[in-house]
């Protein structure tokens, strides 16, 4: 197995590749900040274009990990790792799991591993037998909490969704608003259950027609094609699939009152909130919103607190972002200006 030191070039403590060339395994581990604590963040396993575009992608999630926690209110770091797929959809095999599972063990604890996109609690299983240094594997040790996070995430954001709601059009409850959802996976879906039974109306993609299916008829769904999801005249437009998916040259076209989603990353560019917030659109900071997953499965890890620990913790998703939208208001700042600005306090006053 080999390791390289990539970090030298970024403003990251540590960034790491590993290659293991028996198993076919290429994987990169970014640990962005651990001033706070160890560093956690989940896999992701992805059909990259290159190792550049891999490279890119785990840096700018492991930041934004680093600020999830922190204003979480986590005692943890944040970090990041990518396995890299050859082609969309391949499984990853036993073996890479096992030589990612000794890579992790041979940081020693600098980063502890959670699912992510491509990579599921089974997967993570596989990896636990190679290193303690994982989570996200066991919700029965941990109240009911832990194991898979995605619905925790889906909680978060709905009431993510909620308090932007109140907050941008007055409403108190979802009945009878429109919020179009991008990406129907783990978190996705189980955010359209949610929505539904607040009496939310659905518009939904994805790339899986199996669960464009099961929402139109589980959920009385709109189903629309991947690429007018995002322009849909709704309430709320929802990202919950992959990041990067908004740019300058489409805030124009938006017809959305509040965007609001579980998709990391969801600006290709910092300024793209001044765009947003141009339109007069709320736009409710991703990893903000989205750290249920975190929350939970930070807790299975550390067994820090009690259930109702995690609970304080998700309906705390909703303070913060009321909090960063007053603050919006009040200074004319993008939203997801004010929230870079209030991790990076946490954090310097660590």
């Amino acid at each position: 197995m080999n390791y390289l030191n990539l970090s030298s070039a970024t403003d990251h403590e540590r960034v790491v590749r590993c290659v293991d060339e028996p198993s076919g395994l290429h994987a990169i581990v970014a640990i962005h900040n651990t001033r706070l604590g160890p560093a956690m963040g989940g896999c992701r396993r992805w059909c990259y274009a290159g190792e550049n575009a891999a490279l890119e992608d785990v840096l700018n999630l492991s930041q934004g990990m680093t600020y999830k926690n922190a204003i979480a209110g986590l005692p943890i770091g944040g970090g990041k790792s990518v396995i890299m797929s050859e082609q969309p959809g391949t499984k990853v095999s036993d073996e890479q799991l096992s030589a990612f599972g000794e890579f992790v063990e041979f940081l020693g604890g600098a980063y502890i591993a959670a699912e992510d996109v491509g990579m599921g609690v089974v997967d993570l299983k596989k990896i636990n037998q190679y290193t303690k240094f994982v989570t996200g594997v066991n919700a029965d040790a941990a109240g009911g909490f832990g194991g898979d996070p995605s619905p925790n995430t889906a909680m978060g954001v709905l009431n993510g969704i909620k308090t932007a709601v109140r907050f941008k059009l007055g409403r108190s409850d979802l009945q009878g608003l429109s919020v179009a959802v991008q990406g129907l996976g783990n978190v996705g879906y189980q955010l359209c259950q949610f929505l539904h039974a607040q009496g939310a109306k659905l518009i939904v993609t994805d790339i899986d027609a199996e669960r464009i299916h099961a929402a139109r008829d589980t959920f009385g769904a709109t189903v629309v094609g991947l690429e007018e999801i995002l322009f849909q005249n709704t309430d709320v437009v929802s990202p919950c699939a992959m990041g990067g998916i908004l740019h300058k040259d489409m805030i124009d076209r938006l017809q959305c009152s509040i965007i609001a989603g579980a998709a990391n990353n969801q600006l290709r560019a910092q300024n793209v909130g001044a765009l947003i917030a141009g339109r007069n659109i709320l736009y409710a900071p991703d990893y903000v919103i989205n750290a249920g997953g975190i929350i939970s499965a930070s807790y299975e890890y550390m067994r820090g607190g009690d259930a109702q620990w995690v609970s304080e913790k998700i309906a705390n998703i909703s303070y913060q972002l009321e909090k960063i939208f007053v603050q919006s208001e009040c200074s004319g700042l993008p939203t997801n200006i004010i929230a870079d600005a209030l991790a990076r306090d946490i954090i310097a006053a660590a």
